[in-house]
């Protein structure tokens, strides 16, 4: 049986078929079986109707704005960014700058790159050489001046490098440092792409590689669903609850809805509306939810509370501060700054990046009902992900782009893995990060909600990851040792949380670090 999800040829002419020869060292193409309830609504060929494809696409928008709009707060406290108006407008343009490469680069991706139904979006393997960068001597935060100094309406800094500036030139001198180390650093991405390097690493990854490459993407980011549930545990456990609910078990309800075809004309059809949008349905149950104990005040109004990130209005100061219609633009903080030292630290990134992106690829390809990605697919997929890196360094967004495990694991909750979906999702961040006061509407979503929904993607990701192990021999002594190599990496999350557990009691021992999870990972490709 054929497939046409990749639309290309292999190098020897055949084309990619779902029959492999099952090899403990070898890709396997998915063999799903499944139910009538668990089936896929859309594989990754359909194209539902013009409505239903934006109402799914709106769908995976709110699954990745959580994840998305995390990375901008997170580095505008190292970028030197103030805690007044100004510095809400600058958090309000980096978010909006950070949707709309998101949406460019997933439309890249599902068009022209491999091919899957998977969101582009900001990364986090690139996040620990920004802050490094970002530690360094001269770009430590100045103190203000005293107001009015200079008659200056404006408040200013005396900047490390002793010159004179107000708050915007502060953080965006260091926002151009991030900027060249990001666009310089991912041209290797680029090169291996177009070189099909990837391709020629792929004969050694088989079920054994991708099986803990893939769960350790899962498990990575359970202390992202922790961090965001933790504020209100109550209210992330009801929203997971409801998308469960949705999901599972009322996923075989069909509620009437009016419909209209071009042989039944306007009728009446029944929708398993459930089954299709458990996502939207359980956002929307807990942001009201969280509404009503924020107006009742059941969440207080202090910040120091626990409850405080649980209220609606946390960042309801984004939507006032943010502009009504902005375009992102090259350059617009100003001229890339390129330094060797920001570079060579972003080169561990960018390694990070493309293996979670190989292991990305195939948790994708396995929900959406596609065989494994071909080696060219995969050559076309870092490439265009390593030029999405490239356009966000010079545009600015404060970290990079990858494929965003969020959304593969919302495909496997909402069984919808068309690739034309995803493209509506693009077009929306596109659209929705221009019109920025439209697109700070849905900042506002409480953190717990999101950790509710990321609880629910990320255990998905994990059990795809594991049941790839269901095509090894696992009575083989020769399978262990690298599936526990392969694992190593369960150790990066410990490290991230203690710091000091692996430096040695040197402070500047986390790149060494991290390259050793990542020749963890490396090793665990094995002949």
């Amino acid at each position: 049986m054929e497939n046409k999800a990749y639309e290309e040829e292999q190098d020897d002419g055949i084309k990619v078929c779902t029959g492999v020869e099952i090899r403990e060292n070898r890709p396997i193409e998915n063999q799903t079986k499944t139910k009538d309830g668990d089936a896929l609504l859309y594989s990754i060929e359909d194209t539902p109707s013009w409505y239903t494809c934006v109402i799914l696409g709106l769908q995976h928008y709110l699954v990745a704005v959580g994840g998305l709009i995390g990375l901008p707060l997170l580095v505008a406290s190292p970028l030197c960014i103030a805690n007044d108006d100004e510095g809400d407008v600058a958090r309000a343009l980096l978010i909006t700058s950070l949707f709309f490469v998101s949406g460019i680069c997933t439309i890249l991706q599902t068009t022209f790159g491999v091919r899957l139904p998977i969101m582009q979006g900001g990364t986090f393997s690139f996040l620990p050489p920004t802050l490094a960068i970002l530690a360094l001597p001269h770009n430590q935060c100045p103190a203000p001046l005293p107001e009015g100094f200079m008659n200056s309406s404006k408040t200013l800094y005396n900047d490390t490098d002793g010159s004179i500036v107000d708050g915007a030139e502060v953080w965006q001198r260091r926002m151009r440092e991030v900027q060249g180390a990001i666009a310089v650093a991912s041209l290797v991405q680029v090169i291996l792409g177009f070189s099909g390097a990837i391709g020629f690493l792929l004969q050694f990854i088989g079920p054994i590689t991708v099986a803990p490459a893939v769960a350790l993407i899962g498990l990575d980011l359970f202390s992202a669903a922790s961090y965001n549930a933790s504020p209100q545990w109550g209210m992330a456990m009801f929203t997971a609850f409801v998308l469960v609910l949705c999901s599972q078990y009322l996923k075989n309800v069909k509620i009437p809805l009016p419909a209209y075809s071009s042989t039944k004309k306007c009728h009446i059809g029944r929708t398993p509306i459930f089954k299709m949008f458990p996502v939207l349905f359980a956002l929307a149950c807990g942001w009201i939810l969280s509404l009503i104990f924020t107006v009742t005040n059941v969440f207080p109004n202090d910040k120091n509370h626990p409850y405080y990130r649980a209220r609606t209005d946390v960042r309801s100061n984004v939507i006032s501060n943010a502009p009504w219609f902005y375009f992102p633009y090259p350059g617009q903080w100003g001229l890339p700054r390129v330094t060797v030292a920001g570079v060579i630290g972003m080169f561990a990134g960018v390694i990070a990046g493309v293996m979670e992106s190989i292991g990305d690829y195939y948790a994708c390809a396995r929900l959406s009902g596609a065989p494994n990605p071909p080696k060219h697919a995969i050559n076309r997929g870092i490439f265009t992900e390593g030029f999405g890196c490239v356009l966000a360094g010079v545009i600015g967004t404060g970290t990079a782009t990858t494929s965003f495990s969020e959304n593969i694991g919302a495909i496997g909750i909402t069984r919808v893995g068309s690739r034309r979906v995803l493209q509506v999702a693009g077009c929306l961040f596109v659209i929705l990060g221009m019109l920025s006061k439209f697109g700070s509407i849905f900042v506002t979503i409480p953190d717990p909600i999101i950790g509710g929904l990321f609880c629910v993607a990320f255990g998905m990701i994990t059990a795809v990851g594991i049941s790839n192990l269901q095509y090894v021999d696992l009575n083989s002594p020769r399978i262990f040792p690298f599936y526990g190599i392969g694992c190593t990496g369960m150790d990066e999350s410990k490290s991230r949380n203690h710091p000091n557990s692996f430096r040695g009691g040197q402070p500047n021992h986390n790149g060494f670090v991290t390259n050793v999870h990542v020749g963890g990972r490396i090793f665990s490709f094995h002949f």
